[in-house]
């Protein structure tokens, strides 16, 4: 459960994390010196928090096959987030000459993503500030940003508590309010 795992914040500087899987599948994390699962390591990746993954037996980094059995999981639990047609697409480049381009493509294409994410934040936020209903139109943004991330955190992001998450709500809920009483004084009257 998200709400029991301890917040990890580690520096980029530092070494990461050390997680040893044994023959029976158990997952050891050796900085905290207790079993973990994967959910547990989605968690840490939703965090940003960096970490490598070796089989107990051989020394062998095996954080890759790791991340793809996390994957695995997740399309499986029924909120599937990679098309059929995607899936094949990556399946076609495996043995090809293309095989060694894909990765470094892929994962350029993610970190535009985000990139172009966070530009499209700030171009929303600038142009709402600066009509007539700046204030009220930001303290939307405010909340369709704190609803988005309930759902989808940021990396780097600690998951909420259940209890701050019910006070961000109460909070949001107050915010609804105001500006709904405000928007009342402001419409003329019939």
């Amino acid at each position: 459960m998200r709400s029991e795992l301890a917040v990890q914040t580690r520096s980029k500087d530092e070494q990461p994390i050390t997680i040893k899987k044994y023959a029976n599948r158990r997952l050891y994390d050796t900085s905290s010196s207790k079993y973990i699962t994967l959910d547990h390591l989605a968690d840490l990746i939703r965090r940003d928090v960096e970490f490598v993954v070796i089989d107990a037996k051989s020394g062998d980094d095996i954080t890759h096959t790791v991340l793809t059995q996390i994957i695995m999981e997740e399309e499986s639990s029924g909120q599937g987030l990679l098309p059929t047609n995607f899936l094949k697409e990556i399946i076609s480049f495996y043995g090809g000459s293309m095989q060694g381009m894909i990765p470094d493509y892929l994962e350029n294409s993610m970190r535009q993503f985000r990139e172009n994410q966070r530009q499209l934040d700030d171009a929303l936020e600038s142009a709402v500030a600066k009509g007539p209903f700046g204030e009220i139109a930001r303290k939307n943004l405010q909340m369709m940003k704190a609803a988005r991330d309930a759902f989808v955190p940021a990396p780097g992001a600690a998951a909420p508590s259940a209890e701050s998450s019910r006070g961000e709500m109460d909070e949001l809920k107050r915010q609804v309010a105001e500006l709904q009483a405000k928007l009342d004084r402001l419409s003329p009257e019939d």
